[in-house]
């Protein structure tokens, strides 16, 4: 998903040199494929946005594969990108990298603060990593790279499998098929209490080139910060959320929240004022993100 949103506006702002491979191309899990990769194209600037991602489910179920290949994928590339002599990279982590019970909203230097959410907790050791491979190739080669945490993503070309899925893809599509379907209720995991925030794909597309072209990894590092946060600042509860994307659906049923299964950590909401300070805010506000991916997903999508 941000990969495609990425290399679109790229193009839109007239790059024409965007070096970009689909996963049966070119596997980052394979060291030696991606090694030669970097070798043979030789890139300036990367954006690290490939990873294995997933929603409580997902992360839950999947815990080898997703601390293993997310491993991979960063490793291969931050050390290729190190040996290509790459001028400067964005990764792209997760706000879940930080504790279950971290203050709120969540500074950058609350990252190692305390105990992880253990449903998604292969996930956020990965991109922790991530993070540290960063930092380190800084502190020992002064590499350029850079990670940037954003907060929960939603936007075009998601991921809307129903066992897979982040909560608004997952949302959108139970509210959609029940609207089509005349259901009378549609049913939501956990109690609706946990507070979030989200971010869409094009605001977090923008922050990425504002990073690459305003922020530099010692700007970062001299402030005794590992990483910048990405945050629209904007929170709701996953009640408030349902009752949003039912009333951008036009779903009329009834909602119920189903209290036996697990919540995830019980508020996720990120300071982003450190990005801020330097310039970048955030432009969509979530009633018009849902309203503009409902409608981009009700043009792609056919109920089967």
């Amino acid at each position: 998903m941000v990969g495609s949103a990425l290399v679109k506006v790229l193009e839109e702002k007239g790059f024409n040199n965007i070096l970009k491979k689909k996963h049966h191309k070119l596997d980052l899990i394979d060291q030696k494929e991606t090694r030669q990769f970097f070798s043979n194209e030789e890139p300036d600037y990367v954006f690290l946005t490939a990873a294995k991602v997933g929603g409580i489910q997902a992360n839950n179920k999947y815990r080898g594969q997703f601390i293993y290949e997310n491993l991979m994928i960063q490793n291969n590339v931050i050390h290729s990108s190190h040996l290509s002599g790459v001028k400067k990279l964005i990764f792209l982590g997760s706000a879940c990298i930080y504790p279950k019970f971290a203050k709120q909203p969540i500074p950058e230097k609350e990252l190692l603060n305390g105990y992880l959410e253990k449903t998604n907790e292969p996930y956020a050791i990965a991109k922790i990593a991530g993070i540290k491979l960063c930092q380190s190739y800084f502190d020992q080669y002064e590499d350029n790279f850079i990670s940037l945490m954003p907060n929960n993503l939603f936007g075009p070309n998601d991921n809307f499998d129903l066992e897979t899925s982040h909560v608004i893809p997952a949302l959108l599509r139970k509210f959609h098929e029940a609207k089509i379907l005349f259901k009378d209720e549609v049913s939501i995991w956990g109690t609706g209490t946990p507070q979030r925030e989200f971010i869409h794909i094009d605001d977090l597309v923008d922050a990425m080139i504002f990073a690459m072209n305003n922020i530099n990894a010692k700007e970062i590092y001299h402030n005794n910060i590992s990483h910048i946060n990405v945050s629209s600042g904007e929170e709701v509860s996953i009640r408030e959320l349902a009752f949003l994307i039912k009333m951008v659906v036009g779903f009329e049923g009834e909602v119920k929240f189903d209290n036996s299964m697990p919540d995830g950590t019980p508020r996720k909401i990120l300071d982003g004022s450190f990005l801020n300070q330097i310039g970048w805010v955030s432009k969509i506000d979530l009633k018009n993100g849902l309203e503009s991916l409902y409608s981009w997903y009700s043009d792609n999508y056919e109920f089967e």
